[in-house]
């Protein structure tokens, strides 16, 4: 994607007023999104964007640029105007690329562009088909299905030459039911870090009668109460709480800052001692997963918290300066117009010993949150605010009536802690997660966990 020459040249321009490190993040993505609503292709776009990120870092100082010119010239003027943010001594360097070969963990059988728009076009019909068929009360479907193919080269000065290719696609649902002035939605996005084949492998019209199912239960259920309760949080999505409350705050653009309430706390309980927790960014064609970070290095499964206690942080190669530790492989970046730092891959609870029965047996009333909405979190605090997509009350140990607009609210530190039991149900969810450096796609997930204690803010009153 880039000469050596060329490269060299352009680092060697970044590092003339005495910077420390360069890196160039060379960027070429196609990406094509057809969407569908009612049945009818609503619109069909497709693109290509390509660029060239130029990084240089002083100590715990960082100057960043980008360009969509990759001509030697303009590539040397840009190094150069970024450089000047930086004013020391030049080093002596020596620039000797060693290609480095990476190992495909994550491979890639259906290329996007392979598939033709017709095809694509079909798997939605399937959707809006199989959730219109569900019940009478699916008044309006809405399908989308997206597929990204990326080529990334990533140079620096310390001798890294490395390219890989990465690919992503993803298809969603949103099901709307209708009952006379009433409407509610659900919705479901599966995606995959790989080929189409794994269109070719999922259970579309299953995806869409759950999402028709789930609109329609939350249509006809009653506001959930207000109160402090036990609270069962189903598998997959359900980790979106984990990553939210808890994630960011062991990412160390917080850490460094002390922004965060898991700063300073290595080796200390902070969760119960059934929790163990991972950011693993190695599993095979996971939403999250990458054969190496957005600064070169290889992914890795990290250990975040072990049987309660604190056991590391997500590095990138800046805060592993500010924070003198080596990095994770946890560098990304949405694409060449951001600069790299520490994300969450595929962030999980591990699984514990209980099985789902038994938690919903030994919780005699209770709120059970099935399916997860979004919510917000203070990172410095983990004070959080999630709302429950589709929920149940639990009564006498068995799953009870419906309730919707649930909010649950907390804070992660403490909501760690107050998990009492962990199932042997884990399950993953696939998402996109905004921060400094872009969006990028993650996967979150966990078992199905009972914490004892959070308050639940509903308009139904008391229970």
């Amino acid at each position: 994607m880039i000469q050596k020459s060329v490269a060299e040249n352009v680092i060697q321009a970044a590092l003339e007023t005495g910077g420390d490190f360069a890196e160039l993040f060379i960027e070429d993505k196609r990406n094509s999104t057809i969407s569908m609503i009612g049945g009818v292709v609503e619109r069909a776009l497709a693109g290509r964007d390509y660029g060239v990120g130029i990084r240089i870092l002083k100590g715990e100082y960082s100057v960043y640029a980008f360009t969509s010119d990759d001509s030697e010239e303009n590539l040397l003027q840009v190094a150069r105007s970024a450089a000047q943010a930086i004013h020391s001594n030049p080093i002596d360097l020596t620039l000797n690329f060693q290609k480095k070969i990476i190992e495909n963990k994550h491979h890639i059988r259906v290329l996007p562009n392979s598939v033709s728009k017709k095809q694509k076009v079909e798997w939605l019909r399937r959707a809006h088909s199989a959730a219109m068929a569900y019940d009478p009360v699916i008044a309006q479907t809405t399908a989308t299905f997206i597929d990204t193919l990326k080529d990334i080269c990533i140079v620096n000065s310390e001798g890294l030459f490395v390219e890989d290719r990465r690919a992503y696609n993803r298809m969603g649902i949103s099901v709307i039911a209708e009952s006379g002035n009433n409407r509610e939605s659900a919705d479901f996005g599966p995606g995959s870090f790989g080929g189409l084949e794994f269109m070719e492998q999922l259970d579309i019209e299953g995806i869409a009668k759950e999402a028709a199912r789930s609109a329609k239960t939350i249509l006809f259920a009653d506001h959930a109460p207000s109160g402090n309760f036990p609270v069962v949080i189903d598998n997959e999505f359900g980790g979106v709480i984990f990553h939210e409350a808890c994630g960011h705050g062991l990412e160390s653009h917080a850490v460094a800052r002390k922004a965060s309430i898991f700063a300073d706390k290595l080796g200390e309980y902070v969760a119960s001692p059934i929790v163990t927790a991972y950011d693993d960014g190695t599993i095979p064609n996971a939403w999250g997963s990458l054969n190496i970070d957005d600064e070169g290095m290889a992914t890795q499964r990290n250990l975040l918290i072990e049987n309660g206690i604190l056991k590391g942080y997500l590095i990138d190669k800046l805060g592993g300066r500010k924070m003198n530790m080596d990095p994770t492989g946890s560098g990304r970046r949405e694409s060449y117009k951001y600069a790299p730092t520490s994300r969450m891959n595929n962030t999980f609870i591990a699984p514990g010993e209980s099985t789902p029965e038994e938690i919903i047996a030994n919780t005699e009333l209770g709120v059970f949150a099935k399916y997860m909405d979004g919510g917000s979190v203070n990172p410095t605090t983990s004070d959080y605010n999630f709302s429950v997509s589709e929920g149940y009350m639990i009564r006498n140990g068995k799953i009870a009536e419906p309730i919707k607009g649930a909010a649950i609210i907390g804070k992660g530190i403490d909501t760690l802690k107050k998990i009492d039991m962990v199932g042997n149900n884990l399950g993953l969810g696939v998402g996109m997660c905004g921060a400094s450096s872009g969006t990028v796609p993650v996967t979150v997930g966990q078992p199905m966990i009972r914490v004892s204690e959070l308050t639940i803010g509903g308009r139904g009153g008391n229970s």
